[in-house]
């Protein structure tokens, strides 16, 4: 149960957010234990990442007081018993973690109770059972727990969680590296007679290899406009595309988060390979454009006029590129978000509102279809991390939407989308860190194919 890094980075951390913040208490409340069907059945545990930025340990039924004004830090957790212990062996002491973060203080859970005060501050809770112990501490009804949180807490934790240290992208381009060796793996595998599943069980084999978990579940299918399909009951067969939305977390609990698609048999057929440059060029268009200063939603805009361009070209939509997406025709091949904040979380620090993580008071996030699931509009600064994640998908039922309601007529070429309403969905992604000048692709020691000829050129290799 080691620690990521020294206790002086912790310690540093701590007060800076001291610092921030300036006076009262803090709660970090840490993760508890999940039960899938019955008590002693749980869930892989997990620990809160802000719990994990600020405290480094990653062990259940723990919780930390900083209290500013009397200038001290209070880990509280109860020790193994011997009945635990005979369950999950000797396992190192409260004080012994503590002592590896920097934390002085110990004590039992139970005083807890006895030390926070009713004004202290604490982050939204987003599981049910922390609303409950902020219940029973703070003397405040569930509801109110759940509203109840410090916004300038909030804000202190993103701006700082925000940045990375040199020290966190190192671990996130180790998350990346074991990322790219699960697709360069399920490329390599992949075939005609096989299920999705058994694409999912080679991905799993290499992040049990490298002793990570998934930084969440695999979206791995032959259906790719379903945006999240966790479905992998697909058979494979020659003329079929897989996408593979897949990453792994190290060991330090960063996220990587990775996509790509590719052909069963290796070998594009000529509309997939046409719409798969398309995405290409969106994605190489939107890392150009990758800029500190540079507001995000304007970089999603370019790719989503990029995605357009190329859409017309191949004969799904017409018209002026500018006006189509001014109007929001893109968004009946393009959904989604451009990208998201990642770090310690996939989607990183989104339990503490992506209103706030990935917006600001420069740019409020929109209510419109599309750009209401664009998770990162805010102005890019050197040290953020995201993701880069252009796509086409194809849904029938959306089209059958638009065109019941008259919509995007003069943008759409409805024959042509309706004859290749099957077609699925296509999505390519990698992981960046902006930079002083530009940014940087994170991991990038052994990236899996991307282009449309490097994809076919690796998958033949093995066929």
């Amino acid at each position: 149960m080691e620690v990521a890094f020294d206790a002086s980075v912790y310690v540093q951390r701590r007060e800076k957010l001291k610092s921030t913040i300036g006076s009262g208490q803090l709660l970090l409340i840490g993760n508890q234990e999940s039960s899938i069907n019955f008590k002693d059945n749980w869930y892989h545990f997990r620990q809160d990442s802000t719990f994990l930025y600020y405290a480094g340990i990653n062990k259940p039924n723990i919780h930390l007081l900083i209290d500013i004004d009397n200038d001290t830090e209070t880990l509280y957790g109860d020790e193994l018993t011997i009945d635990d212990i005979i369950w999950t062996g000797p396992l190192p002491t409260n004080q012994d973690l503590a002592s590896q973060v920097g934390i002085t203080h110990c004590k039992p859970l139970s005083d807890l109770d006895k030390d926070i005060k009713p004004q202290a501050l604490y982050l939204p809770p987003y599981r049910p059972e922390h609303a409950i112990l902020l219940s029973g501490l703070l003397g405040i009804d569930v509801t109110q727990a759940t509203q109840s949180y410090s916004l300038p807490f909030v804000h202190a934790v993103i701006n700082q969680r925000n940045i990375k240290e040199e020290r966190e992208v190192k671990e996130m381009s180790l998350a990346v590296n074991h990322s790219y060796d699960m697709h360069n793996a399920v490329m390599k595998a992949a075939k005609s007679g096989m299920y999705e599943s058994d694409l999912v069980g080679i991905a799993s084999a290499v992040a049990h290899h490298h002793q990570v978990p998934f930084s969440y579940p695999a979206i791995m299918t032959k259906r790719g406009e379903v945006l999240h399909n966790h479905d992998h009951s697909g058979f494979l067969s020659d003329g079929d595309i897989v996408l593979y939305d897949g990453g792994c977390e190290s060991r330090s609990g960063y996220a990587g988060d990775i996509t790509r698609t590719f052909p069963i048999g290796g070998q594009w057929q000529p509309l997939q390979k046409d719409l798969y440059d398309v995405v290409h060029k969106s994605y190489t268009d939107s890392v150009s454009a990758l800029q500190p200063g540079t507001f995000f939603k304007d970089i999603h805009l370019l790719a989503s006029k990029s995605l357009v361009e190329g859409l017309i070209d191949v004969g799904f939509m017409k018209g002026d590129p500018d006006d189509a997406v001014a109007n929001g025709a893109h968004t009946m091949f393009f959904q989604c978000g451009l990208g998201h904040m990642i770090g310690l979380d996939v989607h990183d620090m989104e339990n503490l509102g992506e209103h706030f993580v990935g917006y600001s008071d420069e740019i409020i996030k929109s209510k419109e279809f599309g750009l209401k699931s664009l998770r990162l509009g805010r102005k890019l600064q050197s040290g953020y991390t995201i993701t880069i994640e252009p796509g086409i998908y194809i849904i029938p039922a959306l089209i059958q939407l638009r065109k019941s309601e008259g919509l995007y007529r003069d943008f759409i070429n409805y024959d042509f989308l309706e004859k290749h309403a099957s077609f699925g969905g296509i999505r390519i992604e990698d992981n960046f860190l902006i930079t002083d000048d530009g940014s940087r692709l994170l991991g990038a020691d052994n990236i899996a194919p991307r282009t449309s000829k490097e994809v076919e050129d690796f998958m033949n290799q093995f066929s």
